[in-house]
């Protein structure tokens, strides 16, 4: 993900002055970089970006970095050129982190948050978790993060994002990650509680929630799901990450298969990022019955995968809502999106992240990793997700108000429309 390689630039520190070895492999690295691209990218017109114009000017700014730095911020320049997500460098201290997985983020403050209306909210409170044994409650602003202002870190991102639909995204991602650490450290926070009051807090890191799992060179990450009956027997169903699909996939079933005479289901696919995109179509076949259907289609240089959606034998019929918003991208915005065009579930929430490339990552030669993007995503209405993202068919936005009163009006609105529907 661009948000997960952007990031880990951030963090990154730099080397001092470089060898002409050093300089050489930098070389090397920035060749294979623009060749990838125009071998693998999806189209052979690189979205109407003169590939070799771009080579030729930013070549010898790249001969004359003088640091680590320097060089990745010209590689770094030549991908943003492409305009699209999913293609970034990845420092090779934060790359050798990844592949082993030492743990860093392991540790959980057990809040979530959403960046809304430019402060960052506490959106929801893991039960026995540390922040809530601190009283912390949703609505509260988070302030500052050991120490370090969020202000400033919202307004730098929402500048460098301002006409992107991973502005959301990219800003959710850098708060979560200061608020995790090593289990059993502490997140020294300040917040603005529900009397506008601000109170400084030391909240401990537990282990994060869910079953850990990795993808590739991928960091480690913690998936889990959940599932319960709404008032009104509406079936509710929750899960992070479209991976770990032996435990999603059984939790959905297992959900599903209860709930086949409910009033109504409810997927909620806030803050889900994505992941393995078979898993949209096997979600997808507990609610449709019709076959051939599809949820899009994916195009490399080469050929074409279509999301085909298979039904199972037992299959729920009532109606059908998905939750969304800034922070579900990939994968989920697939069958989000996909379920809406084939008019199978209608969409609460806001723009989702806008961010559906499929991506590989390799090492360079220089030591650093290598993230882009291999195809592109149509959805099954005709449109690119990329940079768009999907549009809810009821646009609804939490507030520091509602989250106060303990409300979540997304879901008060999905709720709603079903019982209309019955």
């Amino acid at each position: 993900m661009r948000v997960l390689t952007l990031l880990l630039a951030l963090l990154a520190s730099a080397k001092g002055a470089l060898s002409p070895a050093e300089r050489q492999r930098n070389i090397e690295s920035f060749e294979y970089v623009w060749k990838t691209v125009r071998d693998k990218h999806w189209d052979p017109k690189l979205n109407g970006v003169d590939w070799q114009a771009v080579h030729d000017e930013l070549r010898p700014q790249l001969e004359k970095a003088d640091s680590m730095e320097k060089a990745r911020s010209v590689m770094a320049e030549m991908l943003d050129r492409l305009k699209q997500s999913h293609f970034g460098i990845i420092p090779a201290e934060a790359y050798g982190q990844m592949r082993l997985g030492q743990g860093s983020q392991d540790g959980s403050t057990g809040l979530d948050v959403r960046i809304i209306a430019g402060r960052v909210l506490v959106s929801s409170v893991e039960k026995d978790s540390s922040a809530a044994a601190a009283g912390i409650r949703p609505g509260w602003e988070v302030l500052a993060i050991d120490d370090k202002e969020l202000g400033p870190v919202l307004e730098r991102i929402t500048k460098f994002f301002k006409k992107s639909t991973l502005r959301v995204l990219m800003a959710y991602a850098e708060v979560v990650h200061r608020l995790r650490g090593k289990p059993g450290s502490a997140a020294r926070l300040r917040l603005r509680n529900g009397e506008n009051q601000t109170v400084d807090l030391s909240v401990a890191r537990l282990q994060r929630r869910g079953v850990r799992s990795q993808l590739g060179f991928l960091p480690a990450m913690y998936v889990w799901a959940e599932s319960r009956k709404l008032e009104g027997g509406i079936g509710y169903l929750a899960f992070n990450l479209f991976m770990d699909p032996e435990n999603v996939m059984k939790t959905a079933a297992d959900a599903i298969t209860s709930c086949l005479d409910c009033k109504g289901f409810v997927i909620d696919l806030r803050g889900n990022p994505g992941g393995i995109g078979a898993m949209a179509m096997g979600l997808a076949g507990w609610f449709v019955e019709e076959k051939g259907l599809r949820l899009g289609t994916m195009y490399t240089r080469e050929t074409s995968l279509r999301f085909v959606v298979n039904p199972r034998p037992l299959t729920y019929r009532g109606p059908l809502a998905i939750l969304v918003d800034g922070c579900t991208g990939s994968t989920a915005e697939v069958f989000s999106g996909g379920m809406k065009d084939i008019q199978r579930a209608r969409i609460f929430g806001s723009r989702t992240a806008g961010a559906a490339l499929p991506s590989a990552i390799e090492k360079l030669a220089n030591g650093d990793g290598f993230q882009y993007a291999f195809a592109n995503y149509i959805s099954e209405g005709g449109k690119p997700l990329e940079g768009i993202g999907v549009l809810p068919d009821v646009e609804v936005e939490l507030t520091r108000g509602s989250l106060l009163q303990g409300r979540d009006r997304v879901l008060e609105a999905a709720v709603d429309w079903v019982k209309q529907q019955n």
